[in-house]
């Protein structure tokens, strides 16, 4: 087919056809990723807010994200305005027995909140996960472990929106059942006690080096949440001086739980350790961020709900949901609420439609 002198030069000079192949396929290759990103955008492209004074570098990147799927969930179903009560309506603990809380609501009030919390935390189970399978007429009873525990939510509730609203209610946001709970029994990001993780040694050796989900994935102290945020430990490092022997002077300890406990807060708010502190001074409280006097606030308030509100539930839960260690009551932390967010539910106003979560009593509807 082809002339004997063309025959002759292909064999004295072999070419590997594929080279060209690939060769073209990289550059179509390259041009279609190009096309990509032009059209859909750079999926490694990161946001900077900045935290603190310009030329500090003090500033949080990440990742742009999709806003939170519950939160559209949440402005579909869950929210509801409330029924402005007339006046000499009928209250809800005249109408109803037992009504230990929101007792001031009127009756149409009571109702719609009592449906929202089904929504909440039962959507599957209904009225009956908390008042059991009998008609109305058995609702007042106390029979359901579900039911006392509800009812100390929604007085743990009112208290963070009232007492800790310097925390919760920043532009007014504050919180409601769905901000922990998202539709599910038992909200996401609760935590029990885990220590020792090592069972051949005792002391600081047992609580340390091995990777736990309370210590964020990593060998840092496992029972930090423990010591940090319900027995009010020292959340502080070592002094900056060597050898500092006076009293109060925080531990070596002391600085690994301190460690644990801000990596647990960055993961559970997705950010950096910039978003509170300036990192050339962390131990200058002058630079901080105004974030850091909020987290700060944070704290007190998880202790606060864990001793007066989750710890002493603990007798009032069946077995199984207890912690498998120490037969401790579900906890609360930053995670339950935040869950990887700087702001739960992006800042999704949560008390607006909920006047009745909003502080202990009679509601101010406007």
């Amino acid at each position: 087919m082809f002339p004997k002198w063309f025959s002759e030069w292909n064999r004295k000079n072999p070419t590997d056809p594929f080279q060209p192949i690939f060769l073209m396929g990289g550059i179509g290759g390259a041009v279609f990723v190009a096309a990509m990103l032009v059209v859909w955008g750079w999926p490694y492209m990161t946001e900077s807010s900045q935290t603190g004074p310009r030329g500090t570098g003090m500033s949080v990147t990440k990742f742009p994200v999709d806003a939170d799927p519950t939160i559209a969930l949440y402005e579909e179903i869950y929210s509801d305005p409330p029924y402005i009560p007339e006046e000499g309506a009928a209250l809800a603990k005249d109408i109803y027995e037992n009504v230990q809380v929101l007792g001031d609501l009127t009756e149409d009030n009571f109702n719609r909140l009592m449906l929202a919390m089904t929504s909440w935390v039962a959507p599957d189970q209904g009225c009956a996960y908390c008042h059991g399978d009998g008609g109305l007429e058995t609702y007042g009873a106390d029979d359901l472990y579900t039911k006392v525990v509800a009812r100390r939510m929604i007085q743990m509730t009112q208290t963070i929106n009232d007492d800790w609203a310097g925390h919760v209610a920043v532009n007014g946001t504050g919180v409601n059942c769905y901000t922990c709970h998202r539709g599910e029994n038992v909200p996401s990001n609760i935590w029990f006690r885990v220590d020792p993780t090592v069972e051949t040694m005792a002391g600081w050796g047992a609580v340390q080096n091995r990777v736990t989900t309370v210590s964020g994935s990593t060998s840092l102290p496992s029972d930090m949440l423990q010591k940090l945020l319900v027995e009010e430990g020292n959340i502080k490092v070592h002094d900056l001086e060597p050898r500092v022997v006076n009293a109060g002077t925080p531990t070596w300890q002391d600085t690994e739980r301190t460690y644990s406990l801000m990596n647990y807060f960055s993961n559970s708010l997705n950010v950096n350790c910039n978003f509170c502190h300036n990192s050339r001074a962390f131990y200058d409280p002058a630079q901080v961020t105004p974030q850091w006097a909020t987290a700060l606030m944070g704290i007190d308030m998880v202790r606060d709900v864990n001793a007066n509100y989750l710890e002493p539930l603990r007798d009032t839960y069946p077995a199984n949901r207890l912690g498998p260690v120490h037969a401790d009551a579900p906890k609360a932390a930053c995670a339950t609420c935040h869950k990887g967010y700087s702001k739960p539910m992006q800042g999704t106003p949560m008390i607006t439609d909920w006047p009745e979560l909003a502080a202990p009593g009679a509601p101010v509807y406007e």
